[in-house]
């Protein structure tokens, strides 16, 4: 399998996902960072899997379960904002509540990154991480994105206005 690490896999979302992704988009916890407010419903959720396994190239995007090796669903992993033209993609991950901080984000960005390079013939990817968000700063300086810029009082959240740092890696 291609899309496999020593712990992790990804996969192509399936429509017994549901269930899961609702949980994950439904996580208030992470909504400021996708600009969410307000909850997604079953049937939006079912219809976006039923366009799910539209082409990269026709969508500009494209949604991975991670999961671990006994088949456990722990987390999504994008690409958006693809560019053929310029080789580029934005990538986006989230793990589910219970299971973060196990070392699945990690693996799973190696595994998108290499599928990205090797398969997608990508020459870079960025991402914007809240500059409050120290394991996910921590996850993409480990795995050598660089720092770009940081966009001052970018998100406006209940508590005031949070910066947001840019990065991005060559491939």
């Amino acid at each position: 399998m291609l899309l496999k690490s020593d712990h992790t896999y990804l996969r192509a979302l399936e429509p017994v996902d549901l269930d899961f992704l609702y949980t994950l988009e439904n996580d208030t916890r992470v909504w400021q960072v996708g600009n969410t407010l307000m909850p997604y419903s079953r049937f939006v959720l079912e219809q976006y899997l039923e366009n799910a396994a539209l082409d990269i190239f026709t969508v500009k995007q494209l949604r991975l379960v991670i999961c671990t090796h006994n088949h456990k669903a722990v987390g999504a992993i994008d690409l958006f904002d693809f560019e053929p033209l310029h080789q580029r993609a934005g990538i986006g991950i989230v793990i589910a509540g219970p299971e973060r901080g196990k070392g699945y984000a990690a693996e799973a960005l190696q595994v998108l990154l290499e599928y990205g390079r090797q398969i997608l013939q990508l020459h870079q990817v960025y991402c914007s991480v809240t500059a409050d968000n120290e394991a996910s700063l921590h996850l993409f300086q480990k795995a050598g994105f660089a720092e770009i810029g940081v966009r001052r009082q970018w998100l406006r959240t209940p508590t005031g206005w949070q910066d947001v740092v840019d990065f991005q890696k060559l491939l």
